[in-house]
């Protein structure tokens, strides 16, 4: 949630990044409007209580008619600061609303425009060139006893799969090459539940335009997280902590509903429903959090460097980003088969936005509680699996470990299985 008293200080500043955005930046002046109707409301009221109390001492030493006339006054008393209590609830609750339907302050610097309106920071890595005709990654999977897509959509549905044999395995060995990364970095390695109230689903932003994408069970409610940044965004939920920054790594199966993305990607383990993902989640100062951003970055270069992935950095544009994000940097691996980058891990800055509707807080240098500053970035998921496979595969059908994997997996090659 955006800071209300930042917006009335400063208004062109959100108007500068709705329209970044591709948001209707009109926004700014209904809140500044309900804002300044809501404290109007507020004055009011505790005009209006100050004379009752005032005014209850009248009644208290007055006799005969004159009590009678002010106990009448007293009654209208009591009913007008009943009803300016609740006009400033109502305006409260209304603005409160509108506040959390609204994402995010852009960074500066943050692209304008949509999806396409990516900026290339950097290439990493040479893309491979092959002097065979490529296979794609279910392909591979499929000749190499690791993937088994058509028993997933079996037992589960359409993007459902299996990871068997050495898949499994290599799942196991890349998120285990991702922990091992993050703790020796000073990250404490986490476990988080996978199932969240409401609170901490919509704390964290998920529950706005991209709500159609959670998985809800309505018996319990509860919600399955599309990332551990949820548990991880809630874990210090209504605390106030000390010794910035915190870092937390967190290992988790993830869900997602992928609504309105049918026809795409539909083969393979590029976009399913379920996988599983190794999260970097830091909590810091605010005043740190750029700093903090690119760390997390560096992170995740690092490990990509470790798999030997040929990969790009984009700096994401602002109607691209998710409502929480102030900035997002993703590092797009080399598909071979599609001729192009797909994501394989995101950072974003969140500044305030997720601390503030979590209250999680700090102690500044001056004593006072402020709101601290959180951000992620993925380490490693199941979806790195497919651009390992394609980019280091071989004329044989056979696919070449990267080295940083080979302790993990006890071998150098992964061999197509004699059917």
């Amino acid at each position: 949630m955006i800071d209300l008293r930042a917006l009335r200080e400063d208004p062109e500043r959100l108007r500068a990044s709705q329209r970044a955005r591709g948001e209707d930046e009109t926004v700014v002046d209904t809140l500044l409007d309900l804002d300044g109707r809501r404290r109007s409301a507020l004055s009011s009221f505790e005009r209006l209580r100050a004379e009752q109390k005032s005014f209850g001492k009248s009644v208290s030493k007055a006799q005969g008619e004159e009590r009678q006339k002010l106990l009448a006054r007293a009654k209208e008393l009591a009913q007008q600061v009943k009803d300016a209590e609740a006009e400033a609830d109502r305006l409260g609750a209304e603005l409160d609303a509108l506040l959390k339907s609204v994402p995010n302050l852009v960074e500066d610097g943050t692209p304008p425009g949509g999806e396409q309106d990516f900026v290339v920071l950097e290439h990493v890595g040479e893309p491979p060139s092959f002097d065979f005709e490529p296979k794609d990654h279910l392909e591979l999977g499929e000749s190499l006893g690791a993937i088994d897509t058509e028993r997933g959509a079996k037992v589960s549905g359409a993007r459902f799969y299996y990871l068997t044999g050495v898949g499994a395995r290599l799942q196991l060995a890349l998120l285990n090459l991702a922990m091992e990364q993050a703790v020796e970095s000073g990250f404490t390695p986490m476990y988080p539940p996978v199932l969240v109230k409401p609170e901490a689903m919509e704390g964290t932003g998920f529950l706005g335009a991209h709500a159609a994408e959670v998985y809800q069970l309505p018996a319990d409610d509860l919600y399955l997280v599309g990332t551990s940044e949820v548990p991880l965004a809630a874990y210090h939920m209504n605390e106030i902590i000390s010794d910035l920054p915190r870092r937390y790594v967190a290992w988790s199966s993830c869900f997602r509903r992928e609504a309105g993305s049918y026809g795409k990607d539909t083969r393979g383990i590029i976009r399913v429903h379920q996988f599983d993902k190794v999260e970097m989640f830091s909590y810091c100062d605010p005043a740190d959090s750029h700093a903090e951003h690119l760390r997390l970055l560096e992170w995740e270069k690092e490990m990509l460097a470790k798999v030997e992935l040929p990969y790009r950095v984009i700096d994401v544009a602002a109607g691209d980003l998710g409502a929480s994000a102030a900035r997002k940097y993703d590092c797009e691996a080399w598909l071979p088969t599609q001729h192009t980058y797909r994501e394989v891990t995101s950072t974003s800055n969140c500044t305030e936005f997720q601390a503030r509707r979590l209250a999680v807080r700090y102690r500044d240098a001056d004593g006072r509680n402020q709101p601290v500053a959180t951000l992620n970035g993925t380490l490693a998921t199941t979806r790195w699996i497919v651009a390992i496979l394609e980019n280091h595969q071989q004329a044989d059908g056979s696919v070449r470990v990267p080295k940083a994997l080979q302790k993990y997996l006890g071998q150098e090659v992964l061999e197509p299985v004699k059917r």
